[in-house]
Protein backbone atom coordinates (compact mmCIF):
# COMPACT_ATOMS: atom_id res chain seq x y z
CA UNK A 1 0.00 0.00 0.00
CA UNK A 2 2.98 2.31 0.49
CA UNK A 3 2.96 3.07 -3.24
CA UNK A 4 0.00 5.35 -2.49
CA UNK A 5 1.96 7.08 0.28
CA UNK A 6 5.05 9.21 -0.05
CA UNK A 7 7.18 8.45 3.01
CA UNK A 8 10.01 10.75 4.03
CA UNK A 9 12.41 10.77 6.97
CA UNK A 10 14.10 13.74 8.58
CA UNK A 11 15.74 14.90 11.76
CA UNK A 12 13.78 17.60 13.52
CA UNK A 13 11.27 18.74 16.09
CA UNK A 14 7.86 17.15 15.55
CA UNK A 15 6.15 20.15 17.16
CA UNK A 16 7.34 22.36 14.28
CA UNK A 17 5.99 20.23 11.42
CA UNK A 18 3.56 21.86 8.99
CA UNK A 19 1.36 18.82 8.39
CA UNK A 20 -2.32 18.11 8.81
CA UNK A 21 -1.75 15.72 11.72
CA UNK A 22 1.07 15.19 14.18
CA UNK A 23 1.24 11.86 16.00
CA UNK A 24 1.85 12.11 19.72
CA UNK A 25 3.67 9.26 21.47
CA UNK A 26 1.30 9.71 24.40
CA UNK A 27 0.98 8.01 27.72
CA UNK A 28 -2.33 6.35 28.48
CA UNK A 29 -3.53 9.22 30.69
CA UNK A 30 -3.62 11.54 27.64
CA UNK A 31 -2.76 14.36 30.05
CA UNK A 32 0.84 15.01 29.04
CA UNK A 33 4.15 13.62 30.14
CA UNK A 34 7.77 13.72 29.09
CA UNK A 35 9.49 13.47 25.73
CA UNK A 36 7.33 13.95 22.63
CA UNK A 37 4.16 13.92 24.74
CA UNK A 38 5.33 16.75 26.97
CA UNK A 39 6.62 18.79 24.04
CA UNK A 40 3.32 18.47 22.14
CA UNK A 41 1.27 19.42 25.19
CA UNK A 42 3.53 22.39 26.01
CA UNK A 43 3.55 23.79 22.48
CA UNK A 44 -0.06 22.84 21.66
CA UNK A 45 -1.27 24.62 24.77
CA UNK A 46 -4.45 24.42 26.77
CA UNK A 47 -6.73 23.47 23.88
CA UNK A 48 -5.00 20.09 23.46
CA UNK A 49 -5.16 19.36 27.18
CA UNK A 50 -8.81 20.43 27.37
CA UNK A 51 -9.81 18.01 24.59
CA UNK A 52 -7.76 15.23 26.21
CA UNK A 53 -9.58 15.86 29.49
CA UNK A 54 -12.92 15.62 27.66
CA UNK A 55 -11.85 12.29 26.14
CA UNK A 56 -10.88 11.01 29.60
CA UNK A 57 -14.25 12.13 30.99
CA UNK A 58 -16.16 10.31 28.23
CA UNK A 59 -14.80 7.42 26.12
CA UNK A 60 -11.42 6.87 27.79
CA UNK A 61 -12.08 7.03 31.52
CA UNK A 62 -9.45 4.38 32.13
CA UNK A 63 -7.01 5.96 29.69
CA UNK A 64 -6.17 5.20 26.07
CA UNK A 65 -5.05 1.58 25.66
CA UNK A 66 -1.68 0.88 23.98
CA UNK A 67 -1.92 0.49 20.22
CA UNK A 68 -5.05 2.62 19.85
CA UNK A 69 -5.25 6.19 18.53
CA UNK A 70 -7.52 9.18 19.00
CA UNK A 71 -7.44 12.73 17.62
CA UNK A 72 -7.72 16.16 19.19
CA UNK A 73 -7.16 19.69 18.01
CA UNK A 74 -3.53 20.71 17.59
CA UNK A 75 -4.01 23.95 19.49
CA UNK A 76 -1.00 26.21 18.91
CA UNK A 77 0.92 23.67 16.81
CA UNK A 78 1.27 24.34 13.06
CA UNK A 79 -0.78 21.17 12.41
CA UNK A 80 -4.58 20.83 12.38
CA UNK A 81 -4.80 17.76 14.61
CA UNK A 82 -2.83 15.75 17.13
CA UNK A 83 -3.30 12.01 16.91
CA UNK A 84 -2.50 10.51 20.30
CA UNK A 85 -1.30 6.91 20.38
CA UNK A 86 0.11 4.95 23.29
CA UNK A 87 3.09 2.80 22.47
CA UNK A 88 3.95 -0.31 24.43
CA UNK A 89 6.76 -0.46 26.96
CA UNK A 90 9.53 -2.70 25.60
CA UNK A 91 9.77 -6.13 27.18
CA UNK A 92 12.35 -8.85 26.75
CA UNK A 93 9.90 -11.47 28.04
CA UNK A 94 6.81 -10.60 25.95
CA UNK A 95 6.54 -9.80 22.23
CA UNK A 96 4.65 -6.51 22.02
CA UNK A 97 5.64 -5.69 18.43
CA UNK A 98 2.04 -6.04 17.17
CA UNK A 99 0.97 -3.33 19.62
CA UNK A 100 3.74 -1.02 18.37
CA UNK A 101 2.75 -1.72 14.75
CA UNK A 102 -0.85 -0.92 15.68
CA UNK A 103 0.22 2.54 16.86
CA UNK A 104 1.25 3.32 13.29
CA UNK A 105 -1.68 1.69 11.50
CA UNK A 106 -4.32 3.04 13.90
CA UNK A 107 -2.82 6.54 13.66
CA UNK A 108 -2.98 6.29 9.86
CA UNK A 109 -6.60 5.12 10.10
CA UNK A 110 -7.50 8.11 12.29
CA UNK A 111 -5.62 10.51 9.96
CA UNK A 112 -7.40 9.05 6.92
CA UNK A 113 -10.75 9.37 8.69
CA UNK A 114 -10.06 13.04 9.38
CA UNK A 115 -9.23 13.62 5.71
CA UNK A 116 -5.58 14.40 6.49
CA UNK A 117 -3.28 14.69 3.50
CA UNK A 118 -0.12 14.60 5.61
CA UNK A 119 0.92 13.09 8.94
CA UNK A 120 4.15 13.24 10.95
CA UNK A 121 5.24 10.40 13.23
CA UNK A 122 7.89 10.31 15.95
CA UNK A 123 9.86 7.18 16.90
CA UNK A 124 7.08 5.74 19.08
CA UNK A 125 8.15 3.84 22.24
CA UNK A 126 11.88 4.49 21.74
CA UNK A 127 12.28 7.00 24.56
CA UNK A 128 11.25 6.28 28.13
CA UNK A 129 9.53 3.04 26.95
CA UNK A 130 13.02 1.78 25.93
CA UNK A 131 12.17 0.09 22.61
CA UNK A 132 15.45 -0.56 20.72
CA UNK A 133 15.70 1.88 17.81
CA UNK A 134 16.56 -0.63 15.07
CA UNK A 135 13.66 -2.89 16.02
CA UNK A 136 11.19 0.00 16.39
CA UNK A 137 12.24 1.33 12.98
CA UNK A 138 11.76 -2.10 11.36
CA UNK A 139 8.29 -2.43 12.93
CA UNK A 140 7.34 1.09 11.78
CA UNK A 141 8.52 0.38 8.23
CA UNK A 142 6.61 -2.91 8.04
CA UNK A 143 3.46 -1.35 9.51
CA UNK A 144 3.47 1.65 7.19
CA UNK A 145 4.35 -0.33 4.05
CA UNK A 146 1.59 -2.86 4.75
CA UNK A 147 -1.10 -0.50 6.04
CA UNK A 148 -4.56 -0.98 4.57
CA UNK A 149 -5.40 2.72 4.98
CA UNK A 150 -3.06 5.42 3.73
CA UNK A 151 -2.57 9.16 3.58
CA UNK A 152 -0.72 10.83 0.70
CA UNK A 153 2.28 12.08 2.69
CA UNK A 154 3.87 10.46 5.75
CA UNK A 155 6.84 12.02 7.49
CA UNK A 156 8.90 10.32 10.15
CA UNK A 157 10.47 13.08 12.21
CA UNK A 158 13.31 11.80 14.32
CA UNK A 159 14.84 13.78 17.17
CA UNK A 160 18.43 12.48 16.89
CA UNK A 161 20.92 11.48 14.21
CA UNK A 162 21.04 8.01 15.77
CA UNK A 163 17.28 7.56 15.40
CA UNK A 164 17.33 8.97 11.86
CA UNK A 165 20.08 6.51 10.87
CA UNK A 166 18.13 3.56 12.30
CA UNK A 167 14.96 4.56 10.48
CA UNK A 168 16.85 5.17 7.22
CA UNK A 169 18.24 1.64 7.41
CA UNK A 170 14.78 0.21 8.04
CA UNK A 171 13.16 2.20 5.23
CA UNK A 172 16.08 1.53 2.84
CA UNK A 173 16.73 5.24 2.35
CA UNK A 174 20.30 5.30 3.63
Amino acid sequence: MADRMRISLSRGDITEQHVDAVVNAANSSLLGGGGVDGAIHRKGGGAVLAECRRLRASHYGGGLPPGQAVATTAGNLPARWVIHTVGPVYSTSEDRSAVLASCFTESLRVAHGLGAESVAFPAISTGVYRWPLDDAARIAADALHNAEVTVPRVELVLFSETALAAFRRAFDTA
